[in-house]
């Protein structure tokens, strides 16, 4: 979980891969309409991501029991408990960084929808994780394999492998 720029699906590639489990992105799930919204600068609310975090868990459902790694901003906690709600297992990565970071991060990127100019409200939205939810917050700050290994490391190997990752 985390802002767009984050790096949630580099970070959650890797970890899908580390695990050898599913991977997927939930941008790839967004509907064209949620995708034309943003690609013309207009942030999302909560009426447009529902449809979309219901299909996110209908996914995650499926791959409770097996695993797997979703790559999604879940920036509010309610978002994130409806996700929860469907895949009990549930684990969030919370991929943390200033704006500015993330801002030299996005700019540097090409070809996606989401403009930079939604940065701001994105950050004004974020929910950082709270205690009583089950993941880990990590800085951006560091190498993808950092970042994958010290996530590892929370985990138990006797837990179920499905996350939310970043």
């Amino acid at each position: 979980m985390g802002v767009s720029g984050s790096g949630k699906s580099t970070v959650g590639a890797a970890i899908a891969q580390r695990l050898r489990v599913p991977f997927a992105d939930a941008d790839d799930f967004h509907p064209p309409e949620n995708i034309a919204k943003m690609a013309s600068g207009r942030p999302l609310d909560d009426h447009d991501r529902q449809p979309w975090l219901e299909t996110l868990g209908g996914w995650l459902a499926q791959h409770e029991h097996t695993g797997a790694v979703l790559s999604c901003s879940a920036l509010k906690r309610s978002y994130r408990d409806l996700l929860h709600g469907r895949a009990r297992g549930l684990r969030f990565l919370h991929l943390s960084g200033t704006p500015e970071v993330v801002e030299a991060r996005l700019a540097a990127r090409a070809g996606h929808f989401m403009p930079p100019s939604l940065l701001r409200s994105q950050f004004a939205t974020l929910e950082p994780l709270a205690p009583d939810e089950q993941g880990t917050t990590i800085g951006i700050d560091q190498d993808v394999d950092a970042i994958v290994d010290r996530f590892l490391a929370t985990v138990s190997p006797t837990s179920n492998l499905t996350k939310e990752s970043a």
